[in-house]
């Protein structure tokens, strides 16, 4: 079965991010902003008006935000190019929006799942890939939890496959290592799942097969490590590393 594309293009979207998503003042945005509200840097035609400044400009967690191509596949398939600004239906596209960034980041994961190893992900890749072309209704109606618990275990299955080849390898995964230095690890083959590695130092690690879903990897400094052969390692996760 054809993915529908499983990277961002914003300009086949309505710019549903920065509208329905709030974000508070921080490190991440230098303002605050309720849910529903455009965003002030949207322009009239659902362009950024800074996005080729966005991280100078003070706005890093708009750079880290990756919908996986949920955003124009609601836009272009779901609701046939007809925006929420004529349909008056924001809440709606929001709510399926919520459900079809879920069921895209599941099909990349799944996706590399079956380029690196064989198992179950072939099926469950197929079956997820068939779901996101529902209907609003339909796709609000989906078990989401239920259908993340099966995408979850068929990803341990895989991680444990890749990283087998790794007998000695760590298991960090769901530890607290933020601001360690990790330079002294061999993290090849590494249980990372859910570690929590705000700033941690790895410059130069070599982390291929490291399974590295869900890892909070904001600050952290990945200077000339060798991140290419990592597992689930997103687009959002890559652009929270210094590197």
């Amino acid at each position: 079965m054809n993915l529908p594309v499983l990277q961002a293009d914003c300009s086949q979207c309505f710019a549903l991010c920065c509208v329905l998503l709030p974000f508070s003042a921080g490190e991440s945005f230098p303002v605050t902003k309720p849910g529903g509200t455009p965003c002030h840097n949207l322009a009239t035609d659902d362009r950024c008006s800074i996005h080729a400044t966005l991280r100078e400009d003070g706005w890093p967690g708009c750079v880290a935000f990756d919908c996986f191509g949920a955003g124009q596949h609601v836009a272009q398939v779901t609701y046939g190019g007809v925006s929420w600004r004529e349909g008056g239906n924001l809440g709606e596209m929001g709510a399926v929006l919520s459900v079809m960034r879920q069921l895209h980041e599941m099909l990349a994961l799944l996706d590399e799942c079956v380029r690196r190893t064989a198992g179950a992900a072939g099926p469950l890749l197929d079956h997820v890939a068939g779901l996101v072309g529902g209907t609003p209704d339909e796709l609000l109606a989906l078990d989401v939890d239920e259908l993340r618990g099966e995408v979850g275990a068929v990803l341990g299955e895989a991680s444990a496959g890749v990283r087998s080849r790794w007998p000695d390898a760590l298991d960090l995964a769901g530890q607290d290592l933020a601001g360690r230095d990790l330079r002294d690890l061999d993290l090849r083959g590494a249980a990372l799942r859910g570690a929590v590695m705000l700033g941690v130092d790895l410059r130069g690690c070599d982390l291929t097969d490291a399974d590295l879903l869900g890892a909070d990897l904001r600050g952290a400094d990945a200077t000339g490590a060798d991140l290419s052969g990592a597992l689930f390692l997103t687009i959002a996760q890559r652009a929270v590393l210094r590197i």
